[in-house]
């Protein structure tokens, strides 16, 4: 169900489940975990763009499987480390939403990096109305995505935001017509600023450390990059 392949300095990851609308399984979470987490041949090109086959991005986890689930926490745990190891990739991740988005794929888009949207996209966290609610990350990233209030109002009501509420709650960054353009565009960078700066923006230590891992990230960059700075100052 989860493909990969390699295009140029951007590889896609698909979850390739159209007639489920890529609704994830068990064995679904272990192969996407293994996609961020073994890219082929050992090789991390600078930007990951994870998308879905067909007319939905992801309907979330399989109903079936979570009705039949023995350890619903082992569950939960399995999930939530998909989404750590997309956000912990050494790549940057954009997710590409095109069409619905639902629970778990709510939340394996808001463990990336970049969220952009299709006008045709559709974000809904609808575990509640189930009883249940996004445990894959959900309540931890969800809060500092959107401003808590809109995420409290979004996770405690069910309610579906197209692409335009997404956009205005800081769901999504953008809402093109090709969200594959945006992976392109920043693979167009250098890929160790790339690196270096989600590094940065995801340290989650206190400010006075992450203020000293900046300088010396800048430092490092500004040494490695010191010719092309002198080439192009005149520019």
């Amino acid at each position: 169900m989860i493909r990969t392949r390699t295009d140029g300095d951007v590889r896609v990851v698909t979850l390739d489940r159209p007639e489920a609308r890529n609704a994830l399984r068990p064995a679904d979470l272990t192969d996407l975990r293994t996609a961020f987490e073994e890219p082929e041949a050992g090789r991390d090109p600078p930007v990951t763009f994870l998308r879905g086959a067909g007319d939905a991005f992801c309907a979330g986890a399989d109903l079936d499987a979570v009705a039949a689930l023995d350890d619903p926490g082992a569950f939960a745990r399995r999930g939530q480390r998909v989404a750590a190891a997309i956000e912990e990739s050494p790549s940057v991740v954009v997710c590409g939403i095109d069409g619905p988005a639902r629970g778990g794929g709510v939340e394996l888009a808001l463990a990336a990096d970049v969220r952009v949207a299709t006008p045709r996209a559709t974000l809904g966290e609808p575990g509640v109305s189930l009883g249940l609610f996004g445990a894959w990350g959900g309540t931890v990233r969800l809060p500092r995505v959107m401003r808590e209030g809109d995420a409290l109002d979004f996770a405690l009501s069910g309610r579906v935001l197209d692409a335009d509420a997404a956009l205005r709650t800081g769901l999504v960054s953008r809402v093109v017509d090709d969200p594959r353009s945006v992976a392109d565009e920043i693979a167009a960078g250098e890929p160790d600023a790339l690196a270096a700066i989600k590094r940065r923006m995801r340290d989650r230590r206190e400010s006075g450390t992450q203020e000293a891992a900046e300088a010396t990230a800048f430092a490092d960059l500004h040494d490695a990059h010191a010719d092309e700075i002198a080439r192009r100052r005149g520019e």
